[in-house]
């Protein structure tokens, strides 16, 4: 069974940095992704930044250039670094993976992701 737990969140004012965590158990596969999404209220949930088992990344256009995800001891925690934070930042943010016992399958956490954790909220004041 797969376990994500986030950690990190917080009430913070723009400007200000804030580092997100992931506690993943129970990931079997080689072949996995991980990420974060967020939903403000009233909106969609976005999908914030993503990293594949090979050490890809990719980033949300509104994130890019202010947010780093990374990846701490194997795949048992993911981290985002959240820096220079805008009230539009705001929002509950969810660590979400996926993987697959096929290696040639490349997985898009952005459509795949199927294992979520219960979400952190982030609060950025003006």
């Amino acid at each position: 069974q797969v376990q994500l737990v986030e950690s990190g969140g917080g009430s913070v004012q723009a400007g200000e940095s804030l580092r997100l965590s992931c506690a993943a158990s129970g990931m079997t596969y080689n072949n996995y992704c991980m990420g974060w999404f967020r939903q403000a209220p009233g909106k969609e949930r976005e999908g914030v930044a993503f990293m594949n088992s090979d050490g890809t990344t990719s980033y949300a256009d509104s994130v890019k250039g202010r947010v780093t995800i990374a990846q701490d001891g194997a795949k048992n925690t993911l981290s985002l670094q959240m820096n220079s934070l805008q009230p539009e930042d705001t929002g509950m943010y969810y660590c979400a993976a996926a993987e697959t016992r096929v290696v040639s399958w490349r997985l898009s956490c952005q459509n795949e992701a199927n294992y979520w954790g219960q979400g952190t909220q982030v609060t950025v004041s003006p």
